[in-house]
């Protein structure tokens, strides 16, 4: 059995003080993937930088107080990433992956945290999301095809993805029909990758068919988190034989909102590698 949680943080050290500590120490999680941390390495404290338990690696942005992707595994990796081989984004704080070993039954795995730009409808902003899309998307086939041809084993890649794929996605869908997030040609990209001759897999809706949601971020403003009034744009998306072994998928959302430590819950999932 292999668990691995994915959650957009929403500034590490501020999700330190209300709760994320206690979350991880209780998390069942083997890999823990960790988006918008917002700090240097150095400006972490240890139990935040390396937590007992834990092999920790960190990708921060260049530009300071922005973006940021960790990965804790509990295994040690045979090989650490930063970027994705982009002149543009390697320093944006936006993409790690790790390598993790097989353990003779059990092909080896690649795990990569991922941190989509936001973007704005119509704006510069938008214009930087689709060409980091482009680029991302060359590297998510580089990777499935690596995995799934000579190197063998499985990937897959979590994170804040930034784009809810279909109106079940979001509860208001209809008004944001024109929002960043929600674009016809950011669903479409999604769509593509998700084609069956890709072999990626959104592993929350395939155990999770025919629902809305489950949301996994909520807005801080007025009653949206009491409301369930969210949006799913936090993935797990696998390559095919991985996407197989999911067992179960859960959106570990607080029991209330004062509970929150982040405007995003952990997705976390369980596979039967």
């Amino acid at each position: 059995m292999l668990t691995v949680t994915s959650v957009n943080v929403n500034g590490l050290r501020a999700a330190a003080k209300k709760g994320f500590l206690p979350w991880l120490a209780a998390t069942a999680a083997d890999v823990v993937c960790l988006q918008e941390v917002r700090a240097e390495p150095d400006q972490l404290p240890d139990e935040l930088r390396d937590p007992d338990g834990w092999h920790a690696y960190h990708a921060p942005a260049a530009t300071k107080g922005r973006a940021g992707v960790s990965i804790y595994s509990r295994q040690a990796p045979t090989a650490v990433r930063v970027g994705f081989g982009s002149t543009e984004y390697d320093a944006s704080g936006r993409y790690i992956e790790v390598d993790l070993p097989g353990d003779g039954k059990a092909a080896g795995l690649t795990v990569g945290s991922l941190y989509l730009p936001t973007g704005e409808a119509e704006t510069e902003r938008q214009t930087a999301k689709y060409r980091f899309m482009a680029e991302f998307r060359a590297h998510l086939d580089a990777l499935r095809e690596r995995v799934e041809g000579g190197a063998g084993g499985h990937a897959l890649v979590c994170g804040d993805w930034n784009i809810a794929h279909q109106e079940a996605d979001l509860r208001n869908w209809r008004g944001n029909l024109k929002s960043s997030g929600f674009l016809p040609e950011e669903r479409a990209w999604l769509t593509d990758l998700l084609d069956s001759a890709t072999g990626w897999t959104d592993v929350v809706r395939r155990l999770h068919p025919g629902v809305d949601g489950p949301y996994s971020w909520w807005s801080y403003r007025g009653k949206a988190f009491d409301n369930d009034t969210g949006w799913r744009i936090d993935y797990h998306m696998a390559t095919a034989k991985l996407a197989a072994a999911a067992a179960t998928a859960v959106v570990e959302r607080a029991p209330t909102y004062a509970a929150r430590w982040s405007d995003h819950a952990p997705v976390t999932v369980t596979y039967t590698t």
